[in-house]
């Protein structure tokens, strides 16, 4: 799969999805802006984007009757575009490629992800969330270098924090688990056992428990080599060979061939020697003495009774002593490894105070250029004098918290600083700030979230952008200014926008319509470009006044149209440069 980085959305095909049985639609750079009746399948659009995107398959978007619905994307890339396929079996199989390549679900997320950013009601709503907030600020800031080093030194300091732990031992304990460790390692050094001890005593044990039936058969056997026993009728071994080697040598007179024979006998003369000589050493080293069976019966006994505490062979016990010492001598400087470590850890707490103040005066100047910023576009937006803020707060450190000393005060802290960050925002004139959190009308949130987005376009490196009911609660009056605002964002992103707002829909770079047809007796989604003025107007006199709206309808789209093509010569040609 090429390598090389991937832009805008160029098309998207959505195959057996829903409503849609097939269709094509080519996006434009710019403001592409997708318009229809209610119901006519507006958001299945978004929804077969999200799963080119890896969103979790839906069985239940697969079309009636067919077996599987297919989506396939097309990101602008050099030198050819990025090819995204995803199919949906019917039967709840889902499979993804990336450029004929089989990925994972996961894989094409983490792939085709950060190319698109869809933005809806949940986008909206996590916008209250004041840890969102904070990456926000982040964000416009550039704080992301001193946010890592931030979080970095905590990570150190919880670390070291986590291993004194291991130290946190009463005194009394400690002196208990010293002299068990001792005891332990001591009683195993004085033992001197040998690997393979056990082996031996028991081999003499079984030789001294049967010593006399051993040394009858080894007179036996030394009397029959070398006569020195009774053992019967007949000669010795030994006087029988040297027999046999004198009657050799005489035939060797006679008969060469003998000569060897003779060797051979005198070699096995010398061998019974060796062996009588081998049976009498073995016989004299039996213990024969009772005291020496009982004491190697009591070393045995010792051996066992160590395996049976501390391991199944010699090996193991003598591994058990040796970990039983080294735990001796830890735990013995267990008070000074504390003391050290303590003394890191307040050592690595002044780090994180340090990076976390630099990270907060990085914050605090940002702040201050992104309220500036987003109070300028949400008057753009239609709210008028309005007051938009970002708070910096800290939350001094709870009785026993963790805590990092910055100007006299300590402050409760975490792996992102010791910043609380709240957007506080005062639509109407006289009225203080307010948390977003606290903020009731959608229509409002919905403004100050586009605001963000076109102050942060500076800092947002994704190529295309999709606003999905971007337009909830906002009316006519307001819905001009979010219209110009998205075509100033589309300046530096591609943006797709769903809308039911003719105000917005006349601000498209590029425009569809999306209806509904009935086709051999099945419901179908249909997408046209509009490319014509008159199809354009159409669709805005529709939108305004409906089927029926007539000539007043139509004049009141080519008001609109007209308008936002004079703004877009006029005063959005040299679109605000969003101070970053």
């Amino acid at each position: 799969m090429n390598d090389d980085p991937a832009g805008r959305l160029l098309e998207l095909t959505v195959v057996d999805l829903a409503l849609i049985d097939r269709l094509r639609v080519e996006l434009g750079p710019g403001l592409n802006v997708i318009t229809g009746e209610t119901g006519a399948g507006k958001s299945l659009l978004i929804d077969a984007l999200g799963l080119a995107l890896g969103a979790r398959a839906d069985t239940g978007l697969v079309r009636h009757g067919a077996e599987m619905a297919r989506v396939e994307a097309l990101f602008d890339r050099v030198p050819e575009p990025l090819i995204v396929v995803r199919e949906v079996q019917a039967g709840g199989r889902s499979t993804a490629r990336l450029d004929d390549e089989a990925v994972t679900a996961a894989r094409l997320a983490e792939t085709v992800g950060p190319l698109v950013e869809v933005h809806g009601q949940h986008d909206q709503q996590r916008l209250l969330d004041e840890r969102v907030q904070r990456d926000l600020l982040d964000a416009y800031g550039g704080c992301w270098i001193a946010r890592e080093a931030v979080a970095a030194a905590v990570e150190r300091w919880r670390a070291n924090r986590a291993s004194l732990a291991d130290y946190a031992i009463d005194p009394r304990e400690l002196v208990r688990r010293i002299e068990l460790a001792e005891h332990e390692a001591g009683e195993i050094a004085a033992a001197h056992v040998r690997v393979g001890e056990t082996a031996e005593i028991q081999a003499r044990l079984g030789a001294a428990r049967n010593g006399a039936a051993i040394a009858r058969g080894a007179e036996a056997i030394h009397g029959v080599l070398l006569g020195d026993g009774t053992v019967g009728e007949g000669s010795p071994a030994r006087e029988a060979i040297g027999e046999a080697t004198h009657q050799a040598r005489d035939l060797a007179r006679f008969d060469p061939r003998f000569t060897p024979l003779v060797e051979r006998l005198g070699g096995l003369e010398a061998e019974v020697a060796d062996v009588a000589a081998e049976v009498r050493t073995l016989v004299d080293g039996l213990d024969h003495d009772p005291a020496d069976v009982a004491r190697l019966e009591e070393r045995l006994s010792l051996i066992f009774a160590l395996e049976r505490r501390y391991g199944d062979d010699e090996a193991a016990v003598l591994a058990h002593g040796e970990a039983m010492t080294a735990e001796a001598i830890r735990l013995r400087g267990l008070e000074g490894e504390r003391d050290r470590r303590l003394a890191e850890g307040a050592a690595l707490l002044a780090v994180v105070a340090e990076s976390a103040e630099r990270l907060s005066s990085l914050r605090a100047e940002a702040a201050g250029r992104l309220a500036g910023a987003t109070g300028v576009v949400l008057e753009e937006l239609g709210f008028d004098r309005v007051r938009f803020d970002v708070s910096l707060g800290r939350r001094p450190a709870a009785q026993g918290e963790p805590a990092v000393e910055v100007g006299g005060d300590a402050l409760a802290f975490d792996s992102s600083g010791i910043d609380e960050v709240v957007f506080r925002f005062a639509p109407n004139v006289g009225e203080p700030p307010r948390p977003l959190a606290r903020i009731a009308s959608g229509g409002e949130l919905s403004r100050v979230a586009l605001a963000l987005k076109e102050v942060l376009a500076a800092a947002d490196a994704t190529p295309t952008l999709v606003f999905d009911e971007v337009d909830t609660g906002i009316g006519g009056r307001s819905a001009d200014p979010v219209g110009r605002s998205l075509w100033s964002l589309a300046r530096r992103h591609q943006v797709l926008c769903v809308t039911h707002l003719p105000q917005i829909a006349a601000h498209a770079d590029v425009h569809f319509r999306i209806a509904k047809r009935e086709r051999d007796g099945r419901t179908v989604t249909e997408v046209r470009r509009l490319d014509e003025t008159a199809e354009r107007v159409a669709e805005l006199a529709q939108m305004l006044g409906g089927p029926d709206g007539g000539a007043a309808a139509t004049a009141g789209a080519e008001e609109l149209l007209s308008r936002a093509v004079t703004w877009r010569r006029t005063a959005g040609a040299g679109v605000r440069a969003i101070p970053a």
